[in-house]
């Protein structure tokens, strides 16, 4: 799930990038409130008419110098120069007007030669999985401004720049191609030949992968452009899920590989070829069988590659390193933990080619360690009882580390500077609430992302002291909606402790006509899912339904659980073995505490979760059937032995051996204890967290004799989304909370 993870959404490609670029605005002091001003929010607003839409930047990207940026224009579907110290606009590098619009109908993306003289441009994009696609690429020559279709043999994935420029690489049909761009008459080469559909993958990752270990391209070129690293991936035994899409005449089926918890997974096995002359060797990781290799790249050396082996449980964690003429490799760094490792991208080799960095939780929280070529410990770059949450990179030449933390609290990030020898701490940015940066390529310049529980996002250009040099983006009409026009409530926090002497953290969003005396209905919003958080200080892409629900006179909450992020291995890893256990009984404590409140009506508090958080959801509504009269459940898990191998391991061990754990807190083993009113919703082409969830949990209800109202949208994933389905999904669940709460 990666977090089941994605939050809310779990999205394609194209739906993040929509809303990574809605997601940044300008910050402005809110206005007083007018008296009887109050507009009403309808469901309407939230999805079809875009009434809270924000104006964003996507696809920055900081150009070699680290004085310029590059801009992709959705709107223009151009690249457009800047620089950083004055945000003047240099010159727009490409034009898609100034070619076959119909071609570039929509830029997806676009890559830098080394030199940057050439970009790459993909278009046409069509989905695989969630996040894998396949494209049209094509080669702009900047100076030409001629641009060169990569092949016109069939859409192509991962296409990428060697780091001499001269050659392309890219999957297609499940192997390896290059493409040698310097010759306009060079065919293309086929590196790999065994690919095939559900058997064999060369250079990109099997579904589990892609989805768990977010793992996009599974190869890397070597740093003098010789060599291609490539993750082989023999899926042949891993059993297929069938789905049926509907709209035609026949139904179509589509099957696709997707081990389930405690079944066979793919093999997997690392090459490296030789471009020029074809010859792939094999690299030597000793046992691979039922290992992952969730991670390779080459170092700063080009005849070095490295990788990162794991066992099945994900608790021992292997840094190999790996010579890239005959294969043979060293262990250079073994990291264990009684319980999981969780894999991340932190893992930098640096240009000296004698040290790396890297991030793990030794400590009990996350830290960056700076490690010899050898795998010896030079030193604890950050330390500390708090998480460092985001590596940005080593200024190499200054000895600088950029990175953000969770350390003035769980619910904020900051940025900051550290040596690289640990020394020289320094936080760059004054604002609290959550801080996200984007460096220059030289860590002259960043782009801070800010935003707080009652701000929208605010974006600016800071210099690497953390002094703002300009605003990037405001959206002042925005501002105006939100306190002026429909005055949003304000997101407060609370602590409480639970009765096990537990503090969890949440928010609270009150009516605007709050009313001391009244007894308020209470709906309350949760995830929970291993190292996820909802109770953070930012700004809440939900927080106009919020609203909506407030202007009705419910109160508003949500509390993270036990196993949530940002507070430590310890508090995160609890519910190892368990999952779901204490999470529930940590909502529950939630709706304990707040029916204790003179102003919350403790016979109306109703729950409402996505993904994980349908799954806890459910799980309110019968183990927690006491607490909570209504339970809305998207795209829940019924049954962790339905999902995946790679998520449901790590957290909950071996099937075969913890059926207790499986089944303890699945919600089809607790349906006679329903007593509330249940919502359940889910998309039948949901590749991830399956129909079949909620086909089986239906099956118990019914047999328990237990109502409950069901909603499925036809041939939809697992973000449910596209055309007017967010606006009846909102709709239906808004109906029901008014209906039943």
């Amino acid at each position: 799930m990666k977090y089941l993870k994605k939050t809310l959404t779990q999205m394609s490609v194209i739906n993040a990038i929509l809303i990574s670029a809605s997601l940044i605005m300008s910050i402005f002091v809110f206005a007083p409130q007018i008296a009887n001003a109050q507009k009403d929010i309808e469901v309407e607003d939230l999805y079809n008419k875009g009434t809270f839409r924000q104006n964003g930047v996507y696809g920055l990207m900081s150009m070699k110098d680290g004085l310029h940026y590059t801009n992709l224009n959705m709107a223009r579907n151009a690249i457009i120069k800047y620089s950083y110290e004055t945000g003047e606009k240099l010159e727009t590098i490409f034009n898609a007007s100034d070619f076959e619009e119909e071609l570039f109908n929509w830029i997806l993306d676009y890559e830098f030669s080394a030199d940057e003289s050439k970009i790459l441009i993909s278009v046409q994009y069509e989905p695989i999985y969630r996040h894998s696609f396949k494209a049209e690429y094509f080669v702009y020559d900047i100076a030409a401004k001629t641009f060169t279709q990569l092949s016109k043999n069939g859409k192509q994935q991962l296409a990428s720049f060697s780091p001499d420029g001269t050659k392309i690489a890219f999957v297609r049909e499940n192997n390896i191609y290059v493409k040698d761009i310097t010759n306009k008459d060079a065919e293309e080469k086929q590196l790999t030949s065994d690919g095939e559909w559900n058997k064999i993958i060369n250079g990109a990752p099997d579904w589990v992968y892609e989805e768990e270990f977010s793992y996009s391209k599974a190869y890397d070129w070597s740093a003098d452009s010789k060599k291609i690293a490539f993750l082989k991936t023999d899926e042949s035994n891993v059993k297929m899920f069938p789905m049926a899409t509907y709209g035609e005449l026949y139904p179509v089926n589509y099957e696709y590989k997707y081990p389930k918890a405690g079944e066979e997974n793919s093999k997997v096995s690392l090459h490296i070829v030789d471009v020029d002359d074809g010859k792939t060797i094999k690299a030597d990781m000793g046992d691979l069988n039922d290992k992952y290799i969730p991670r390779l790249k080459f170092t700063k050396n080009a005849q070095v590659l490295s990788a990162v082996k794991m066992n099945r449980l994900q608790n021992t964690y292997e840094l190999f390193l790996i010579n890239a003429s005959n294969g043979s490799s060293n262990v250079v760094l073994t990291l264990t933990d009684e319980k999981y490792i969780e894999i991340n991208d932190d893992l930098t080799f640096l240009d000296d080619k004698k040290h790396f960095v890297l991030s793990h939780e030794e400590s009990g929280f996350r830290h960056l360690y700076l490690y010899d070529i050898n795998g010896s410990k030079v030193n604890q770059i950050t330390t500390g009882d708090w998480e460092m949450t985001s590596f940005y990179g080593v200024d190499e030449e200054n000895g600088v580390v950029y990175f953000q933390a969770a350390k003035t609290s769980p619910l904020n990030r900051e940025i900051y500077s550290i040596g690289l020898d640990g020394s020289s701490l320094k936080q760059l940015t004054e604002r609290e609430g959550t801080n996200d940066a984007s460096f220059s390529s030289s860590f002259k310049y960043f782009i801070n992302d800010f935003s707080d529980a009652n701000t929208p996002p605010f974006v600016s250009l800071n210099d690497n002291t953390g002094k703002q040099i300009r605003e990037l983006e405001t959206n002042k009409s925005l501002v105006k909606k939100i306190t002026e026009d429909y005055e949003f409530s304000k997101k407060e926090f609370f602590t409480f402790t639970t009765e096990d002497g537990v503090e969890l953290n949440g928010w609270m969003i009150k009516p605007a006509k709050f009313k001391k005396g009244k007894k308020h209905p209470v709906f309350m919003y949760v995830y929970g899912g291993p190292g996820s958080q909802t109770v953070t200080n930012s700004w809440d892409r939900d927080m106009a339904w919020w609203q909506l629900l407030t202007q009705k006179g419910y109160i508003v909450v949500s509390v993270d659980n036990r196993g949530t992020g940002a507070r430590g291995k310890e508090f995160r890893q609890v519910t190892y073995e368990q999952l779901g256990k204490y999470e529930v009984l940590d909502q529950i404590e939630a709706a304990k505490y707040l029916g204790t409140q003179k102003y919350v009506d403790p016979e109306r508090i109703g729950i409402f979760g996505w993904s994980y958080g349908g799954y806890m959801s459910s799980l309110c509504l019968t183990i927690g059937a006491k607490w909570f009269k209504l339970g809305i459940a998207v795209a829940p898990v019924s049954n962790w032995r339905y999902y995946d191998s790679v998520y449901t391991e790590r957290y909950n061990g071996l099937p075969q051996d913890n059926a207790a754990g499986y089944d303890d807190n699945s919600p089809i083993n607790h349906v006679k204890e329903m007593k509330g009113k249940f919502l359940l919703v889910h998309g039948t082409a949901d590749d991830n967290v399956h129909f079949q969830n909620s086909v089986d949990l239906v099956s118990k209800l019914v047999d328990a004799d237990v109502d409950f109202e069901t909603m499925y949208y036809p041939n939809k994933d697992h973000g449910i989304y596209g055309g007017n389905t967010r606006n009846h999904l909102y709709r239906k669940m808004t109906n029901f909370i008014l209906k039943n709460l």
